[in-house]
């Protein structure tokens, strides 16, 4: 059973763990090959809303809200890389030892804000976040996973390169961004006045609001089509074109969005993909 910590406490606990974390090589080889951890961040304004922020260069990351207080990090080291590397004639007749995949994880309170920082560069590491549900994020990482936020209200921002990015039953405002991968968000409530945006290159982008929800779209799929169940009122507007002089040359650019409106327009939704459909969904 974990214990919740003070500020200093904690900060106390963090240091001792990252200095076990880097002298791993002298400890005992079962100790070695442990690669979860958990941290339990006490607040310093228990019940009033704060942010999450962590970026991962490698890994996925989990955010789900409960009914508790703390905010609680468990944290899972995947395995160490297996070389490829051809060993140095200085090595001939050894064998290659494979180092420990121990890895560091810190998390620093200050008046409800938490910043999480790993060393997920050296290999991936996978973080499931347990928050009070009013809790805004910014999230992110760039390859080896997708990014999920459950129940969790607040302000989204979430990033990922390689990875979709998915947002279950949020509420609040959100943007979202990836590169390789779909993006779904399923919201029970939406901020009004508070404009959100939805972007990726290879993915569809999947967007479910309230019945009552009022936006006003901006979208684009060049690749793809666009569908939607509520009764969009769309724009007709002429083409955007851009000419540009270098050179003694112009270049010409048509930048064609499709703008609409839901149930009389608001605060501006943008949805993109390149290669993808976009579906708008009235929640049922």
């Amino acid at each position: 059973m974990n214990t919740p910590y003070t500020s200093t406490t904690l900060r106390n606990l963090i240091g001792s763990f990252c200095l076990t974390m880097l002298l791993g090589a002298s400890l005992p080889a079962a100790a070695q090959t442990t690669n979860k951890e958990q941290i339990v961040v006490a607040l310093s304004n228990p019940g009033k809303p704060g942010l999450v922020s962590v970026k991962l260069v490698g890994g996925s990351i989990t955010v789900v809200g409960y009914s508790g207080k703390d905010v609680v990090i468990d944290a899972t080291s995947r395995a160490g890389r297996q070389s490829n590397r051809n060993a140095p004639a200085a090595a001939a007749g050894m064998k290659r030892i494979e180092t420990s995949n121990s890895f560091d994880l810190t998390a620093d309170e200050n008046n409800n804000e938490v910043s999480i920082k790993t060393n997920s560069w050296k290999n991936p590491i996978d973080l499931v976040i347990k928050v009070p549900q009013r809790f805004s994020l910014q999230v992110g990482t760039v390859q080896h996973g997708d990014i999920t936020v459950e129940n969790v209200a607040g302000e989204l921002e979430v990033s990922n390169v390689n990875g979709a990015i998915q947002l279950n039953q949020v509420s609040g405002s959100a943007v979202a961004n990836t590169v390789n991968g779909a993006i779904k968000a399923t919201f029970k409530n939406v901020t009004a006045g508070a404009p959100m945006a939805f972007s990726t290159v290879n993915g569809q982008v999947d967007i479910t609001l309230p019945s009552t929800a009022k936006a006003g779209l901006k979208l684009k799929s060049d690749y793809g089509d666009i569908y939607s169940d509520f009764d969009l009122v769309t724009e007709k507007t002429a083409a955007n074109v851009a000419r540009t002089n270098q050179g003694g040359m112009s270049r010409v650019t048509v930048d064609n969005w499709t703008y609409g409106k839901i149930n009389g327009g608001g605060a501006e939704i943008m949805m993109k993909t390149l290669h993808g459909n976009i579906y708008i969904r009235k929640a049922k």
